[in-house]
């Protein structure tokens, strides 16, 4: 049976070149045109090899029209969407009409995934319930931790029960010149993660599986945002983990952040910052001691 890899979200497909020493075929999902021609040329001899499949289209959960509006983001192409902006966002945004497939046409096309990341802009949810109600629970699975509604979606509609967070403003410094086991090699690859990438899946991400209610706790101390939440069905949580927590301490505040806040900020909102800051550290303390 092959390993195939969903890469929801490709964005210019800095995650395919990991995925592809993990799986026997990737298939890269992105809705922007021009990122989907970068991919293709940047990869095509991989394209051409049939280890990589590009779909180009809106990924939807089935209950959208063939052709949708999609929102083209007009200075970041990462936070580009397919869910109307808020009316107050909505001048940031270039609207375009792009073809549309649901994530189940997909996997019934290409393949039962062996891991699906999810990395779509509030569209996470829709996708992870349309995937558990047709019976599709991948043995590892990943979807940015925007809300905790991702984290209830997998412990309880997709019944999984061990996780692990990846931060991803650290990923490239955390997760550099790493030893990854290949499919492909008989030795351990040296890997990079490069910037603004998701990172590692699997046993690949540091620490141990944790339980619901530790990966909740977690989250509770270091905050939502740009993390993954990774779950699997195919490891147990140590019952004795514990969040580590210092691997996530500069996600709460970096040099850049406190520079910032002093210099674009009021001494208020600094000091508002700094006091969360505090406040989290002391929840760290706690659990510490």
């Amino acid at each position: 049976m092959k390993n195939i890899i969903y890469d929801v979200g490709s964005n210019n497909g800095d995650d395919i070149p990991y995925y592809m020493m993990k799986g026997d075929v990737v298939v890269a999902i992105e809705a922007n045109p021009v990122l989907c021609e970068g991919i293709r040329q940047r990869f095509a001899a991989e394209i051409q090899e049939g280890r990589l499949i590009v779909e180009c289209c809106v990924v939807t959960d089935g209950k959208a029209p063939e052709v949708v509006d999609f929102y083209l983001h007009n200075k970041n192409h990462v936070v580009s969407q397919f869910p109307i902006p808020s009316e107050d966002r909505l001048e940031l945004f270039t609207r375009i009409e792009l073809p549309s497939r649901s994530i189940l046409s997909i996997i019934s096309e290409h393949g039962f995934p062996y891991y699906v990341k999810i990395d779509i802009e509030h569209f996470d949810v829709p996708l992870l319930k349309a995937m558990f109600s047709s019976d599709i629970h991948p043995p590892f699975i990943s979807a940015e931790s925007h809300s905790l509604e991702v984290l209830s979606t997998l412990a309880g509609q997709g019944c999984y029960t061990a996780f692990k967070l990846v931060d991803g403003p650290t990923v490239s410094r955390v997760y550099t010149d790493r030893l990854i086991e290949s499919n492909f090699a008989q030795q351990k690859i040296r890997y990079s993660f490069p910037h603004h990438s998701a990172g590692p899946f699997g046993d690949d991400i540091d620490g141990d599986w944790l339980s619901f209610d530790s990966i909740l706790k977690l989250l509770s101390v270091v905050g939502l945002g740009w993390k993954d939440i990774h779950a699997t069905n195919v490891r147990k949580a140590e019952p004795m983990s514990r969040p580590r927590f210092a691997m996530y301490l500069d996600g709460l505040i970096s040099l850049d952040d406190l520079l910032s806040y002093t210099v674009n900020r009021t001494v208020r909102s600094s000091a508002a910052r700094l006091k969360h800051v505090l406040d989290r550290l002391s929840w760290m303390s706690r659990d510490l001691s």
